[in-house]
């Protein structure tokens, strides 16, 4: 056994750690290979803190890990179920690596009564804060039509960056100030290096500009695809454009092989759509 920090050169083995994580044994889906890439390139990411990832590793393979999430504060701690017996040297490490000045909090599956355990045993205590995973079949093809004046486009992350960020912008409610979107416009995206850019369908009106999109993540290792994000700007909600949207991207996985598709909400726009309320996370932290 051997531990080290994450490097760049790690970066593939870290996403090979989360598939085998979640092949067999769904209770950490809240975090998988994809959601582990989009923050690694997230504008957002802190990317100074990337040494701090503690990596365990066996026979040349990542058995566990602890990452933080997008800034030190929180983190995700997990090893394989054959190395169960690692949770609390990993979550001691992030402890002491990815605290900020409130301490640090994890996400543990309700369901994990042994990472609760240890948890309790280290000094966390469980908060309000919790995390939803709903998940929808994907055994058939689902059809829903966008507004007249509406196509449908592929944008490319990098060289659409602004564009897409406008869209985030005025999605995520930050307002339509074009010019306060200027002068606090996040750093330009880096390449995603497993993003497939034809599950990523974006619809654009009649003045080119982009109204909302819906991003998939699919890697043939897995039956999965993983929805992030899901955006539309004010004036076209309410229309039906990010369900024809959704729709769209998972009919697109499924034609590449994903049977279902999970997304990190507890929002009723997705349970109107056919998914489920899957599993449950409660966050545990310690000051």
């Amino acid at each position: 056994m051997e531990f080290r920090q994450y490097c760049e050169s790690d970066y593939d083995a870290v996403c090979d750690f989360l598939i085998a994580l979640n092949a067999a044994d769904r209770r950490h889906i809240n975090w998988n290979w994809a959601r582990f890439e989009w923050m690694y390139e997230h504008p957002e990411c802190d990317r100074t803190l990337l040494g701090s990832i503690g990596l365990w590793i066996d026979g040349g393979a990542v058995v566990g890990a602890a990452i933080y999430d997008m800034y030190f504060g929180e983190a995700f701690c997990a090893a394989l179920p054959a190395y169960a017996a690692l949770y609390p040297e990993i979550l001691t490490y992030a402890y002491g690596a990815m605290r900020d000045d409130a301490g640090l909090a994890v996400a543990i599956p309700d369901d994990c009564a042994c990472e609760i355990e240890a948890a309790k045993r280290l000094g966390f205590a469980p908060t309000e804060q919790t995390e939803t995973i709903m998940a929808i079949d994907l055994d058939a093809r689902r059809a829903a039509a966008l507004p007249d004046g509406l196509g449908i486009a592929e944008p490319d992350p990098v060289k659409d960056d602004e564009a897409l960020q406008w869209l985030f912008w005025q999605g995520f409610d930050h307002g339509s100030d074009r010019e306060a979107f200027l002068r606090e416009k996040q750093p330009a995206s880096r390449p995603r290096r497993h993003f497939n850019p034809h599950l990523g369908p974006a619809a654009v009106n009649e003045a080119g500009e982009y109204v909302a999109c819906c991003c998939l993540w699919y890697e043939g290792r897995t039956d999965y695809a993983y929805v992030e994000p899901v955006c539309t700007i004010p004036a076209y909600r309410g229309k039906g454009v990010a369900k024809a949207l959704l729709y769209e991207a998972m009919n697109r996985a499924r034609a590449l092989g994903a049977k279902r598709a999970y997304v990190i909400s507890d929002m009723p726009f997705y349970e109107a759509l056919g998914f489920r309320k899957e599993r449950h996370y409660t966050f545990y932290r310690k000051g």
